[in-house]
């Protein structure tokens, strides 16, 4: 299954699953990474990290070991 941090510019995706039930993973939720959101990939800072993405409609960047966390399935639309 891919992760969040795989996705290429303008991917979008359907998250499955924040890994773990630590306070990362907790505000990762809370920031709206639920599972079968949607969510898009915006692009990446000029050296990759952080990454930025869309998801309920807001922007947000996460760095790579946190999208890590996170398991989507591609969309198809």
């Amino acid at each position: 299954m891919p992760l969040l941090n795989e996705l290429r510019e303008g991917e979008l995706a359907i998250i499955e699953s924040v890994d773990g039930t630590d306070s990362i993973a907790m505000r990762l939720m809370e920031m709206g990474l639920l599972p079968e959101e949607p969510i898009e990939m915006i692009g990446r800072a000029p050296l990759g990290d952080p990454l930025e993405y869309r998801v309920s409609g807001c922007q947000i960047s996460l760095r790579k070991v946190e999208a890590s966390r996170v398991s989507v399935r591609l969309s198809t639309q």
